[in-house]
């Protein structure tokens, strides 16, 4: 199978520009016109993450975490950055990460930490800001319906629980096309006036080029009229963390018991007991102390992430229960949502999952 093939629906899944700016997400190493004979999945790419792609006959290596995640100015193999790369050339076995455009969507990281808590009415925890757009066109009135559905189609309308949402507005058109023009209407040298409607739809970020060719393509006009612009708007359907209830309220302590042993936890790091039993929690896989203030606008008793630092943990304020259960451990379930994922898109092709427990951390 082609490797842009798979990329491509990859990218369907977990759109790259879902990610953040500061990540590094995507094809890292090989050539996108390659042949795939196999695909390992795996949380952190390794020497013996490549050692194990070999043995299992897998030339493309999914993986969670970008192994490369700021510029390489030498590949000598002086760290372990750069012996991966350098190995995986060797051995012609690809690398592409998915990271942060996963852990942005509601099928991503976060899923996996409340599938494991059997968290209930699920929503985003902080969602994300800058992802959706305007578009503002102007149609010839004849032609409204025709582009406004091509636009429908390419993903544009979309608002939450509903599809297919514009506003338009009727007025008047002027132009006047100069000697190299070719007019749909009216005539080269003459100004002209045509009825119009102006046309709002929003669309999310990533579908930006989808909807341009849409509205290009369907277009009477030589020259189309539009404008772009980022809004505000958070999308609550894409951003960090998430938020749900237990089934049923714990005490603070028997919550945790139950977090370590959900999460296969050695060692859990958690602020000052609260008297109130845990029923609405927060969670967010990986380093996630940005989030803390948003737990606790939420209303969140407890709120599950990893990497807290000593003074992070007293803006806990007695207001929740804050609990790092270790990076790993937070973001374990995460491979097995790629590959399921990719299992069921190629039901007739190798997808392996990994062995290999890429966890740094030890405990005595």
């Amino acid at each position: 199978m082609n490797l842009k093939t798979i990329i491509n629906n990859l990218e369907s899944f977990a759109p790259l520009a879902n990610g953040e700016d500061f990540d590094n997400v995507g094809l890292l190493v090989g050539n996108p016109d390659s042949e795939v004979f196999g695909i390992l999945v795996t949380l952190d790419t390794l020497e013996k993450t490549v050692d194990e792609a070999i043995a299992k006959n897998c030339n493309l290596i999914v993986s969670f975490h970008p192994i490369i995640f700021s510029g390489l100015k030498k590949i000598t193999g002086k760290n372990y950055v750069e012996r991966v790369v350098l190995k995986a050339i060797r051995h012609d076995i690809a690398i592409y990460a998915i990271h942060t455009a996963l852990d942005n969507l509601p099928q991503g990281v976060s899923k996996g930490m409340c599938d494991a808590l059997g968290l209930e009415n699920r929503k985003t925890l902080i969602p994300k800001k800058g992802a959706i757009k305007k578009l503002t066109t102007y149609i010839p009135q004849d032609a409204f319906e025709m582009v406004r559905n091509a636009l429908f189609k390419a993903g544009a309308g979309n608002i939450g629980n509903y599809e297919e949402c514009s506003f338009s507005l009727e007025g008047e058109g002027t132009f006047k096309g100069n000697e190299a023009s070719n007019p749909v209407v009216g005539s080269k040298g003459e100004l002209h006036t045509e009825p119009e409607k102006q046309l709002h739809i929003t669309f999310e970020a990533r579908l930006e080029s989808k909807v341009l060719s849409a509205l290009f393509s369907t277009h009477p006009y030589e020259e189309v009229a539009y404008e772009i612009t980022t809004l505000d708007n958070a999308n609550q359907n894409i951003g960090m963390g998430m938020l749900g209830d237990l089934p049923e309220a714990l005490e603070a302590m028997a919550f945790l018991n139950r977090v370590k042993q959900v999460f296969k936890a050695e060692g859990i790091r958690h602020s000052a007991l609260p008297e109130k039993p845990v029923k609405r929690v927060a969670v967010l896989g990986g380093s996630g102390s940005f989030a803390i203030e948003a737990a606790k606008a939420a209303g969140a008793d407890a709120y599950i992430t990893a990497d807290l630092k000593y003074h992070q943990f007293y803006q806990a304020e007695d207001q929740l229960l804050l609990v790092d259960i270790g990076h790993y451990e937070s973001e374990q379930y995460t491979k097995n949502i790629m590959a399921d994922f990719l299992t069921k898109k190629f039901t007739n092709f190798a997808v392996v999952l990994s062995e290999e427990n890429t966890n740094p951390i030890k405990y005595l």
